[in-house]
């Protein structure tokens, strides 16, 4: 786990140089199909030399969420452990790995008919949704950002369905007291400004790899701007330019303001994970990052898979 950009693919496609390994996608944006370079997903030929699972497992307007994640990522799990090799959780949305990891606390089921009203109000602006946060649960507006508006939704449901705020105690309360699973969890990290820039550049290399082009073939391809997969980072930002609303240098200057912003809540949310091991990395650090998760393997002895 750890910030968007900091290298964790690298370090896990390292990884499965030296041990057996398949690796589970913990991203919530790499489940979509037709959603390459934005999302940074690993290249076919990266994802043939070690296997990847729950990632293009989805089109753009179809819905997914935490608990359908969770089931593909259990099956994934003990079909790779059937096959002898160590699954690898790799990914930086946190509510997902805490998900998979340790339960969340039971929140009410969704509303399709509530959720397709809100998604209308949506259309008319994510302000207009989140002011209406701000008036059935205020803590929950000044948690969350505005255009934040997949998670502004899901607490405006909780609110409205439950009859009360959401209790941030007992939403971030663990479902189960351990891990389902034996579990080495490693948090990669940076020093700040070293992975601010990083990100900056790897915004100009995902425009360079064709962002632009993959928003416009989303959009010709009939997927709405309102929906949850177009809200990700670098697609809400691009779309706009394409329909001649926004200026490029704007919408870029954007994008890697709001990368980073996400790079610090992953930050935030990671660090209150219970019994990580974090490793610093520097640009060049990934042979120092896979000799250091070899040794926590190797002192833990927690697995003992068969082949």
């Amino acid at each position: 786990m750890g910030p968007t950009g900091v290298g964790k693919t690298a370090v896990a496609l390292e990884l499965g140089r030296v041990l057996p390994i398949e690796i589970v996608s913990v991203d919530s944006r790499q489940v979509y199909r037709r959603m390459d370079v934005g999302t940074g997903k690993p290249s076919v030929e990266e994802r043939r030399r070690v296997p990847h699972h729950v990632m293009d497992v989805v089109d753009p307007d179809e819905p997914y969420h935490v608990a359908r994640f969770v089931r593909e990522a259990e099956h994934a799990i003990g079909q790779i452990r059937g096959r002898g090799r160590w699954p690898v959780l790799v990914g930086g949305t946190g509510l997902y790995y805490r998900a998979l990891v340790r339960g969340l606390a039971p929140r009410p089921p969704a509303d399709p008919a509530l959720r397709e009203r809100l998604r209308r109000e949506a259309a008319a602006g994510p302000a207009a949704l989140h002011r209406y946060l701000g008036e059935v649960d205020p803590a929950a507006a000044a948690r969350l950002a505005a255009n934040d508006v997949v998670r502004v939704t899901r607490a405006l449901e909780v609110a409205l369905l439950s009859g009360e705020p959401e209790d941030p105690a007992r939403t971030r309360s663990w479902g189960r007291a351990a891990p389902c699973h034996p579990t080495v969890t490693v948090g990669l990290t940076m020093e700040r400004g070293a992975l601010y820039a990083r990100l900056d550049q790897r915004v100009e290399r995902m425009l360079a790899s064709g962002l632009l082009a993959e928003v416009g073939a989303l959009l010709d391809a009939g997927f709405a701007v309102d929906l949850p997969a177009m809200q990700g980072i670098g697609y809400r930002h691009l779309a706009p330019v394409l329909a001649g609303r926004a200026r490029l240098g704007e919408a870029v200057a954007e994008m890697k303001r709001d990368t980073r912003r996400y790079a610090k809540r992953q930050w935030t949310w990671f660090a209150r994970e219970p019994d990580v091991t974090w490793l610093q990395l520097d640009p060049a650090g990934i042979a120092a990052a896979v000799a250091g998760i070899n040794k926590l393997i190797e002192r833990t002895r927690l697995f003992d898979y068969p082949g």
